[in-house]
């Protein structure tokens, strides 16, 4: 039996008009986080835009990073080993929202929360950060409070214990490339939500 397996973060700049406005006002390179199972980013989750051409419709997603919107993007890959326990917390967490999707919603307003450091935590809604950071939490990884989850920034997410930068670069030539495989280092349980 596997007793630790590894969890990914990925931030990235997709280039759209929302997130160069985000950007405009954190200066980081990198304004969107999700969370992965696999280092081939193949189940990916956050809350973002549902479509690619409107960001005012958004919620809770899995994403495809071979999509249109996330074809010219920009990355970091960071890895983070967590215990059995945590992983299968951390997967009923994200099963159990994915089963009521519908429900939740984009917590834009909480951006400006961020940006003025308020705390805006509104029932079923979050934005992408605050999502992974959720996530973490209820997994027991990191001990935020509700209020300090609502102002994670995604460069916040890289100051995490065991966090370890695997790439960065152009998310096209992560993929090309195979820069990890997991499978010839650890086997691992591939997980397998439906949204």
């Amino acid at each position: 039996m596997i007793k630790e397996k590894k969890v990914y973060i990925l931030l990235s700049d997709t280039g759209t008009m929302l997130t160069r406005l985000i950007k405009s006002y954190t200066k980081k390179p990198y304004n969107h986080a999700s969370i992965a199972f696999d280092a081939e980013l193949m189940e990916v989750y956050s809350f973002g835009r549902k479509t690619a051409k409107n960001p005012f419709i958004g919620g809770f997603v899995r994403e495809d990073i071979h999509s249109e919107l996330f074809r010219q993007s920009d990355c970091a890959i960071y890895s983070l080993n967590i215990s059995n326990a945590e992983f299968q917390k951390m997967y009923q967490y994200i099963q159990e929202i994915a089963s009521k999707k519908e429900k939740y919603r984009y917590n834009f307003i909480g951006l400006f929360g961020v940006l003025f450091k308020i705390p805006i935590k509104r029932k079923n809604a979050f934005f992408c950060s605050q999502f992974v950071a959720s996530v973490l939490k209820e997994s027991k990884i990191i001990n935020y409070e509700e209020e300090d989850i609502s102002l994670v920034k995604p460069s916040d997410l890289t100051h995490l214990a065991n966090i370890q930068l695997m790439y960065e670069g152009g998310l096209k030539d992560y993929q090309n490339r195979g820069i990890i495989n997991e499978r010839l280092q650890a086997p691992y349980q591939l997980v397998r939500i439906e949204i």
